[in-house]
């Protein structure tokens, strides 16, 4: 059984993005020789996600709309007990528990096992800085 290991680095010029890094995560297969089993890719920051959904802009931008309404971003101490530290992202921190921190996907024939319109997202809720993804190859 082989393992490989690579990881991706994004900085993200907005606050809030998504990212397909599909096509990173097809490269790192490739070079990792393996055909046959699984690559995990997850976000390796707590203000970040990883998922798997359709690469359509129409539900990008409900997904932006939608963590607002359920985590809307607001420095003020009084509103998140987080932002007492003296950070201002308690937000990127629910939005990311919402979005989720990693997915796991079958690598047959060499190729990611994805269903139809399947991709891999990254998705930023603190940018402005580098973050890495990590991308662990598994099989044979």
């Amino acid at each position: 059984m082989k393992s490989f290991t690579e990881y991706l680095t994004l900085n993200i010029p907005s606050k809030m993005a998504f990212v397909n890094i599909t096509s990173q995560v097809e490269a790192a297969i490739r070079a990792s020789g393996v055909a046959e089993g699984i690559v995990l890719v997850n976000s390796m920051h707590i203000t970040s996600s990883v998922f798997i959904n359709d690469d359509e802009r129409g539900l990008h931008h409900d997904f932006g709309v939608w963590v607002e309404k359920l985590a809307p971003f607001n420095p003020d101490p009084n509103y998140y007990h987080h932002n007492r530290t003296g950070e201002e992202n308690a937000d990127a921190h629910l939005k990311r528990q919402i979005m989720g921190r990693e997915v796991v996907v079958a690598i047959t024939k060499g190729k990611l096992d994805f269903g139809p319109w399947e991709q891999i997202f990254y998705g930023e809720f603190d940018g402005h800085r580098d973050k890495r993804v990590l991308v662990k190859i598994i099989g044979g």
